[in-house]
């Protein structure tokens, strides 16, 4: 399970949204559906997550209509505030949501189309593990409206599955990929690099095969040791080994050349997509700031620069919404100092950057020479009055945003 929640302001029963915080019709909405049920915890995950002997009277089979009633509660609150907005993308993550019988996911689908509308061409996404992927359930998702399968591949190596606690297959990777092609979706797969005992080698052959099976988008995410996780233990006791800083840097170079020479382009630090039309269009909307509603246990919420975060727990998250309580635990509105150095971070880390303009000091714009000059930020891109991170920039990012934020 999750860290603890943030410490914020009491949410209000009803959820309503204070009288300041009045959402622009004109900012894109999206809608975050979490699926918080897993097989095995996999030791790596922090994710609010739960294995069936974890649930504690929350109920698998029940959770579509318990989420299905914070989305009525949300389009009362939404409602109150101005016009609805119809929902641009729609991502069920988790957790697994292909757990729940493709049927479930379609009725929840259903639900935020009833609400609030989905776009025509709006982006909808289910997160997926390969053991969990078959020709039927591609089908029936597709029928529903989902677009696009996110399939956690994590590596093609064995070894580097077992470290992770993964329990697919390689095999499995290929044949998910294969259905939900065959059945119109566009697929993303999800590889993770710098697992215990993993070499250079491995994340190769991990690379190479996860091109071979030709999926629309990448993402490569450098493996972070959370704190209360099996791995943490693990590493704490001295059983496996810490990641090598210096071998994840050279894991990202080897992704980076071998994505550009198969015809992928980064847009993100940790995302590639074969074109602009298939660069994540949900997670590109956590980046650039806009509205969206995050439904079921622990998800977060943004809408109108006030945030909000639902209890954790399904049989608690089920509790409040049987009382016709919202499940918020807490919320917040952040200050302009503290909205502009989250902007550094979030939009430098996008291939367009941030406008020099828009850097919150003057101190700030004056740095932007010197990391051209140590080859973090792109030269031309800053001459035109874009911050554009560099190879070497993605690669020591938070040092560029510590750089931006003083």
């Amino acid at each position: 399970m999750a860290g603890p929640l943030p410490v914020g302001d009491p949410a209000p029963p009803d959820g309503r949204l204070p009288g300041r915080n009045r959402p622009d019709p004109r900012t894109d909405f999206g809608v975050y559906l979490h699926v918080p049920f897993c097989r095995v915890r996999c030791g790596y995950c922090d994710f609010n997550t739960y294995t069936a002997t974890e649930l504690r009277g929350a109920r698998q089979d029940q959770y579509a209509d318990t989420l299905l009633q914070e989305v009525a509660l949300a389009r009362g609150v939404l409602a109150d505030a101005g016009p609805l907005r119809e929902a641009q993308t729609v991502f069920f993550g988790g957790g697994t949501p292909t757990l729940l019988p493709a049927g479930d996911l379609a009725r929840m689908l259903d639900g935020v189309r009833e609400a609030f509308g989905v776009a025509e061409d709006a982006e909808v996404t289910v997160e997926a593990n390969p053991d969990t992927v078959t020709e039927a359930v591609v089908d029936d998702l597709a029928r529903a409206g989902v677009t696009r399968l996110s399939i956690g591949m994590q590596s093609s190596e064995p070894h580097v599955l077992r470290a992770l606690d993964r329990t697919h297959t390689p095999e499995n990777v290929g044949s998910a990929v294969r259905a939900a092609q065959a059945a119109g979706l566009d697929v993303s797969l999800d590889l993770i690099y710098g697992a215990p005992g993993e070499r250079l080698e491995d994340w190769r052959a991990s690379l190479e095969t996860a091109i071979s099976h030709e999926p629309d988008h990448l993402s490569a995410y450098a493996l972070i040791i959370e704190d209360g996780t099996k791995l943490a233990r693990q590493i704490a006791r001295g059983e496996v080994p810490a990641p090598d800083d210096d071998l994840q840097a050279d894991m990202y170079e080897l992704a980076d050349d071998l994505l550009a020479s198969a015809g992928y382009e980064w847009y993100e630090v940790s995302n590639w997509a074969t074109r602009a039309s298939q660069r994540s269009r949900h997670n590109l909307s956590y980046w650039r700031g806009f509205d969206w509603w995050g439904f079921g246990p622990g998800a977060h919420s943004h809408v109108a620069g006030l945030r909000w975060w639902n209890v954790k727990h399904p049989a608690a998250y089920a509790q409040r919404l049987s009382l016709g309580e919202s499940p918020a635990a807490g919320r917040e509105t952040p200050d302009g100092e503290q909205r502009a150095l989250e902007r550094v971070l979030l939009e430098t880390r996008i291939r367009e950057g941030m406008a020099v303009a828009d850097l919150p000091s003057a101190a700030a714009r004056m740095a932007v020479a010197g990391l051209v000059a140590e080859g973090l930020v792109d030269g031309a891109s800053a001459v035109k009055g874009r911050v554009v991170l560099t190879r070497r920039g993605r690669l020591l990012a938070d040092a560029v945003v510590r750089a931006l934020t003083i």
